[in-house]
């Protein structure tokens, strides 16, 4: 793809990467996990997905140097909100979260995979369209630069965030299941540096979004008996 879009004389393409890309050893301290863009080498991601995002980078990277294009790549960090999967097995975890509240009476225990200590930080939807568009619109195309948000909390904590917004109080049961890297948090520095931009929106305040619309269709999947 990109070989042909520099045949056509397109200047610059989006690649959307991944956190995925950092060091496991660099995410196995949920208080402390390293998420910089300088710590993405040596390179040891968790996952072959990780790798190929990273092998990616690199070569858009190459074009830009070896062919004049303009490039730009951004690391999101789990991105939420309404109007995503909230079912099925493919959802992200705050979805998921949100549908076990909706489902659940008052009182009722929830299944939550891992110790829920495992540590995420969490970006609207909204914000990383907006992000999204602050990095295309700069001349940052030399680096792979984080868009994500720097409010982390561990999978409990997200839990008794959307508990609260629900006003129904659940209990957690934990289960084995996958969980991924113990922790995960977006650094902020480079694209405030960069594009002068930083998130800014309250993951409460997504949460409190995302949680009224996946409300509805379990209401509605409820009422028709889906």
């Amino acid at each position: 793809m990109l070989e042909a879009c520099r045949r056509r004389a397109i200047r610059g393409v989006f690649y959307s990467s991944s956190a995925c890309i950092y060091p496991a050893h660099n995410q196995a301290d949920p208080e402390r996990p390293n998420c910089a863009e300088d710590s993405a080498y040596p390179a040891a991601p968790d996952s072959e997905y990780g790798s190929e995002k990273l092998f990616s980078e690199r070569l858009y990277l190459a074009y830009n140097r070896n062919s004049g294009m303009r490039n730009r790549i951004a690391r999101y960090h789990n991105i939420f909100g309404p109007e995503g999967t909230w079912r099925g097995g493919k959802e992200k975890t705050p979805a998921a979260i949100c549908r076990k509240v909706a489902m659940a009476r008052a009182g009722d225990e929830i299944e939550i995979w891992g110790d829920g200590s495992q540590t995420r930080s969490f970006l609207h939807v909204n914000e990383c369209l907006e992000g999204t568009l602050w990095l295309m619109r700069s001349g940052t195309c030399d680096v792979s630069v984080n868009i994500g948000s720097e409010e982390m909390v561990t999978i409990d904590q997200l839990v008794d965030i959307v508990s609260d917004i629900a006003g129904k109080p659940v209990t957690k049961r934990h289960v084995s299941g996958p969980t991924g890297v113990r922790g995960r948090n977006s650094n902020t520095r480079l694209i405030r540096e960069k594009l002068y931009w930083p998130p800014s929106r309250p993951l409460r305040e997504g949460m409190q979004q995302t949680y009224a619309w996946i409300d509805q269709r379990v209401r509605a999947n409820t009422d028709s008996g889906a």
